[in-house]
């Protein structure tokens, strides 16, 4: 009766250690799945913010080539300083009109005898060269006029919602200002309403 009882209290023990053990190892294999759930799922959201910033680098690589392709107002100011340009070499001159101006007092004096009179000779020497570097000096502020109107009328006709420059309109206002000022000093120039010939009288 004791040894049974022994037994019996062995194979108890026995059989509760081995109940605890298998609980112990039963909760370990529960918490494995969790444990393998949780870092699948830190791994497929480190991929995915991988992924983002692939994705967000491919889109800014894409985006840059275009952006610069069709930055507005490149063209728009290059023109608007040009025409300011061509209104200061109107008022201040050009090699241009310096040549033609040469040679139309080179002609005048191979077109005009010396018994000519000193107001034929003063109008073929000096007049007609003065009247070509008006007409040189009037096409430049011509051409500056109508770069800049073109550069301020341009927006009419491009994309809506892209405003001009505000430098841009500035540069084209100049430029068609000194066209204007440069054009009308050329017309008064070559029809003497200013700066005419002397009297040889």
């Amino acid at each position: 009766m004791g040894t049974k009882t022994v037994d019996e209290a062995v194979d108890a023990n026995g059989t509760e250690a081995k109940s605890d053990e298998e609980t112990v190892n039963a909760t370990k294999t529960d918490e494995a799945p969790d444990a393998e759930v949780e870092e699948t799922g830190n791994a497929e959201a480190e991929d995915a913010e991988d992924q983002d910033d692939l994705d967000a680098e491919a889109l800014a690589g894409e985006d840059t080539p275009e952006a610069e392709k069709g930055t507005p107002g490149v063209g728009q100011g290059a023109a608007a300083v040009v025409s300011a340009g061509l209104g200061v070499v109107s008022l201040t001159g050009s090699w241009v009109a310096t040549v033609a101006a040469a040679r139309e007092t080179l002609v005048g004096q191979l077109g005009t005898s010396s018994t000519a009179s000193v107001a034929k000779q003063v109008k073929e020497v000096y007049g007609d060269a003065w009247a070509t570097t008006a007409l040189v000096g009037g096409l430049f502020a011509l051409a500056a006029l109508i770069v800049g109107v073109v550069v301020l009328v341009r927006p009419a006709f491009g994309a809506p919602g892209k405003p001009q420059a505000a430098w841009i309109k500035s540069v084209a206002w100049a430029g068609v200002s000194l066209g204007v000022i440069g054009l009308v000093l050329a017309v008064a120039k070559y029809s003497d309403i200013i700066l005419g010939l002397p009297s040889t009288s």
